[in-house]
């Protein structure tokens, strides 16, 4: 079992209908869903692969082994304790944006053409995705994207997180990333292909996320629960280290500018109880910062009383 795959293709054609339903189905019921024949090229998807995992090998590898996971860990091992790692994450991570250019990667061949192609298709894929939800929400089209915007085009923040989990050798001694929901808007992932880890919480069972060659993960973050009023729910999520295989994750976040101002779009379903507040982006992101890994309802009461 793992979660609901979507052929995107059919978006066009004589089974939109059904296709607009089935990913209404999964923003409701899942929170997580796989689209496949996403218009992304494989060749390009390929491209993203290699650059990723040889940056990995040449400009960021060392660091991990000197990083404080590796020393934890390192200091638990020796002493023989039965204690679990709880503060930090069996992760190597950076941020790409347009922001921050000029620190990408800079040694590794061909790795900043193709993230920067390889984002640009991703965002227009971002775009077509939010359409979607609106259109599913019975909001104008465009109406997520501008509220993202915050009435000044193209505000919104797209940002990628490039992740490596490299093999650990006590996997029960550490999380290669603790269980949170996201904070934005829409999460596009691009999953290693073979090694798995990813798993979403799904009627208080974990899911594996199972890995699907070239496919894109869509999950919603927690300012798409609030826009929809609770009708697409962000879903806590986790990283389980693996003993053998590096596990590669580039997720792609489509998230608010600071300065917009987020709030219910769309009528409560009556069955719903929770309340959203109004808030501006950027106070949210305060308040998340200090809770990322806490139960995100006192977030909401946090983000309304500032």
């Amino acid at each position: 079992m793992g979660i609901p795959v979507i052929d995107f293709s059919k978006i066009v054609g004589k089974e939109r209908a059904d296709t607009l339903a089935e990913i209404d189905r999964c923003c409701e019921e899942w929170g997580f869903f796989q689209l496949i024949n996403h218009g992304i090229s494989e060749e390009l998807l390929e491209r993203v692969k290699k650059v990723a995992t040889e940056c990995y090998k040449l400009e960021r590898e060392q660091g991990f082994k000197n990083s404080k996971p590796v020393q934890l860990l390192n200091d638990l091992v020796e002493k023989k304790s039965d204690e679990k790692i709880e503060n930090v994450d069996w992760e190597d991570v950076f941020l790409l944006s347009d922001e921050n250019d000029n620190e990408w990667p800079s040694k590794t061949l061909g790795f900043k053409e193709t993230m920067k192609e390889y984002r640009a298709e991703l965002k227009k894929l971002g775009h077509k995705v939010m359409e979607i939800m609106d259109e599913n929400l019975g909001l104008p089209k465009g109406y997520i994207k501008n509220a993202f915007d915050g009435g000044i085009d193209n505000a919104a923040f797209f940002g990628t997180k490039v992740s490596h989990y490299p093999p650990c050798p006590f996997p029960e001694k550490v999380n290669a990333l603790r269980p949170h929901t996201d904070a934005g808007g829409v999460v596009l992932l691009f999953q290693d292909d073979e090694v798995k880890g990813l798993q979403m919480l799904k009627d208080g069972v974990w899911i594996d996320v199972q890995p699907l060659k070239n496919a894109i993960v869509i999950n919603t973050g927690d300012q798409i629960e609030v826009l929809s009023n609770g009708r697409y729910k962000s879903i806590w999520h986790r990283v389980v280290p693996q003993t053998d295989g590096q596990r590669r994750s580039i997720a792609s976040f489509y998230n608010p500018s600071l300065k917009a101002t987020i709030q219910p779009a769309v009528e409560k379903k009556v069955e719903d109880a929770t309340k959203y507040p109004k808030f501006i982006f950027g106070d949210y992101m305060s308040v998340y910062l200090e809770q990322k890994f806490q139960a995100k309802e006192p977030r909401f009461q946090a983000v309304e009383a500032i």
